[in-house]
């Protein structure tokens, strides 16, 4: 694991060397266009929307559009007069209850190690904010873009987790409040019922990105060319619900038949193409 940023942590006169470590990847596949009749890669060309002409890269300069179609022109100097302090810092101005802030507000962890005479701190820090359910609400600048975001313990370790602004965060004022909507003591209790049925512990790994593997099972068998089988499409589920305690009491049947029995022992494993077929199955 490559580190990205090597600064430090701070709040009031205590100072921990750190780096900074991705603790999340994105997995996605990359996909390139091609031209159809000799499959040549194509590429895409900067040109300009008055005339259509390619405009080499000496030729570009930054504008940010303050009117409609008015520019303002940013060189490299004016970048450099926008002094933002602590760049190499975790700088903690305040602590709060992890519990009063919107999850929303969190977006992308990174894992943070003690350095070469940063440990006794490092875990003192730790041990704080587990002991107390706070978290560090800080300034750090990566990239020379400002964030606002936590520090926190996750484990064994303290994670720097970059967060929305205020600002950045949307209010679902034009949304419709479907939690206002007025339900039975029956259909909450039905509803109860199915949740608790399938409820079981937390295992991240068990969750996998199946589009994704069935994609690469396709990309595999087309570059060994074999011929994949199209497979049917699932069937279409009904949006107009009339009776729901019977539509959650068929869900709850359905729950309690596709459980695996308790007799202390995890079934087998099955592949994804045989969960695929099941959930197919189940939906239809």
């Amino acid at each position: 694991m490559r580190t990205i940023w090597k600064g430090s942590i701070s709040f009031g006169l205590v100072y921990i060397p750190i780096a900074v470590y991705p603790a999340t990847r994105e997995e996605k596949l990359s996909f390139r266009q091609l031209r159809a009749s000799d499959l040549s890669p194509i590429r895409y060309k900067k040109v300009a929307d008055a005339d259509q002409k390619e405009v080499t890269a000496d030729q570009i300069v930054k504008g940010f559009e303050y009117e409609r179609g008015r520019y303002v022109i940013l060189k490299d100097e004016d970048f450099a007069k926008v002094r933002i302090e602590s760049t190499h810092s975790i700088d903690i101005t305040d602590f709060v209850d992890l519990t009063q802030v919107d999850p929303k507000f969190f977006y992308k962890p990174y894992f943070l190690e003690p350095q070469k005479g940063g440990e006794k701190a490092y875990a003192l820090l730790h041990k704080a904010l587990a002991g107390t359910g706070k978290i560090g609400i800080a300034k750090v600048v990566i990239s020379n873009r400002e964030y606002l975001a936590s520090v926190k313990p996750d484990g064994l370790f303290l994670v720097l987790d970059l967060m929305h602004f205020a600002s950045e965060i949307l209010a679902p004022e034009e949304l419709k409040n479907g939690s206002a909507t007025a339900i039975t003591d029956k259909e909450l209790k039905m509803a109860q019922s199915l949740v608790e049925s399938m409820s079981v512990d937390w295992e991240p790994d068990k969750y996998r990105d199946e589009y994704r593997t069935a994609m690469m099972e396709i990309i595999e068998q087309k570059a060994q060319h074999k011929e994949i089988a199209k497979r049917p499409a699932p069937a279409v589920r009904a949006t107009n619900v009339v009776d729901l305690v019977k539509v959650l009491q068929e869900s709850l049947n359905r729950n309690q038949s596709l459980k695996p029995k308790r007799n202390g022992t995890k079934p087998a494993a099955r592949s994804t193409a045989t969960l695929v077929k099941q959930k197919r199955r189940v939906a239809a």
